[in-house]
């Protein structure tokens, strides 16, 4: 376990093994805060740190809308002097120990490289949307009510509290999203100038109706011209909004920006709901990509805390090398009021690893698609359908913010 004392040779570990570039004094003096200490390990040969691994204590959105407690796995490197010696697996593995023994159903994490974690039972959970909006020729078909939302410019730190406010309504919505805890909301307020490659500093704009705040956005602009006219860019760090006339008014908003001719936007759901306003997708160039890798830690615990859009009543067969515990046949019943999950003797209907339970966990992959690849195997007709449709949530699962 870390001691305080020794944080700034074990985070600058992690820096030299992530490239050695030193960060902004004010991102590093934020994760210093945020660190939680005694959920932090460091490997030591001597006075060196040579492995590093951090928890954050998160509560994530699950389908069905429970908080459910979360390790965020995070400040994971080993130095290039020390790998191919077991390092990172007995640090993953005392990690996992940790949170059972916590008695905390999942840990999630974002991958540098997705290829490390699968081994340790994590698996793709979320994707995201990156985009490049060419609103020189896009348009937005908003809809009605659009035009009674009033924006407002505001100073970011002066109004985090309210925005704040309207993420925190929109958290039991999506599976997926943390419950932010104090302290997590400067991340959003982030901006170290070395780091606005010619960009703004951060800006802010309310939406408000009827004198209440029903959304906002925070963003940059990098002004650009071109022999023809401005080509500035609108750099969205991110948005949030109540309704979907709120929402539309931003998106407007940020499409409208004098001497700008481009949005880009990273980490957005892939479901969002300005992809379905524009009027040329095609000029929007998504991209998506990997987010969220979810570990079922207690499979029990977590398939029970979750709720099911239509029932289900299926035995799976759960390989799990890596946590044994979780190993061996889990008769889950449930349905859109709650869920059940017990140890059983009785004849599998799926046999699956608990790579693949954690991908689909939150709702946004498939176990059809998974059998389709060879990864679960259906062993009682008819139970791949069933569990494929009650996993499934209604909302795509959708990480807001790194850790």
């Amino acid at each position: 376990m870390l001691r305080q004392d020794e944080w700034d040779k074990w985070y600058d570990s992690l820096i030299r093994a992530f490239g050695g570039v030193a960060e902004p004094s004010e991102e590093r003096e934020l994760w210093d805060s945020l660190t939680e200490i005694d959920r932090s390990l460091g490997v030591w040969d001597g006075d060196t740190c040579v492995g590093t691994a951090g928890v954050f204590s998160f509560r994530l959105t699950v389908p069905g809308g429970a908080s459910v407690p979360a390790a965020g796995v995070t400040m994971v490197s080993v130095a290039a002097t020390h790998r191919r010696r077991g390092v990172l697996t007995a640090m993953m593995r005392r990690q996992l120990d940790d949170v059972r023994a916590w008695g905390w159903p999942l840990a999630v994490l974002t991958a540098s490289e997705p290829v490390i974690y699968g081994r340790f039972g994590y698996g793709i959970g979320t994707y995201h949307v990156n985009a490049e909006i060419d609103t020189s020729r896009v348009r937005l078909s908003v809809p009605p009510g659009t035009d009674d939302v009033r924006l407002r410019y505001a100073v970011p730190a002066d109004v985090v509290d309210v925005c704040e406010a309207v993420y925190a309504r929109k958290v039991p919505g999506r599976p997926g999203m943390p419950a932010r805890q104090p302290g997590w909301e400067r991340l959003g307020l982030l901006d170290p100038e070395s780091s606005r490659e010619g960009a703004s500093p951060l800006q802010c704009v309310l939406a408000e109706r009827d004198g209440e705040v029903v959304g906002y956005a925070r963003f940059r602009v990098k002004p650009d011209w071109e022999p023809t006219g401005p080509k500035g860019v609108v750099l969205l760090r991110d948005t949030e909004a109540l309704d979907p006339a709120a929402e539309a008014a931003l998106w407007r908003f940020l499409f409208d920006i004098d001497l700008t001719s481009t949005v880009k936007t990273n980490g957005r759901p892939v479901d969002e709901a300005w992809q379905y306003l524009v009027s040329d997708i095609r000029r929007c160039s998504l991209r998506v990509r990997d987010s969220l890798h979810v570990r079922l830690v207690d499979v029990g615990a977590a398939l029970q805390a979750r709720t099911y859009q239509a029932p289900v009543d299926v035995v799976f067969e759960v390989e799990d090398a890596f946590c044994p515990w979780n190993a061996g046949r889990w008769r889950l019943s449930g349905d859109a009021k709650g869920a059940s999950c017990e140890r059983t003797t009785d004849a599998a209907d799926l046999a699956l690893s608990v790579r693949e339970l954690g991908a689909a966990y939150l709702g946004g992959v498939s176990l059809t698609a998974l059998a389709a690849a060879g990864r679960v195997r259906e062993l009682r007709q008819g139970a791949l359908a069933e569990a494929s449709v009650g996993f499934a949530s209604a909302v795509a699962p959708w990480l807001p913010h790194g850790f």
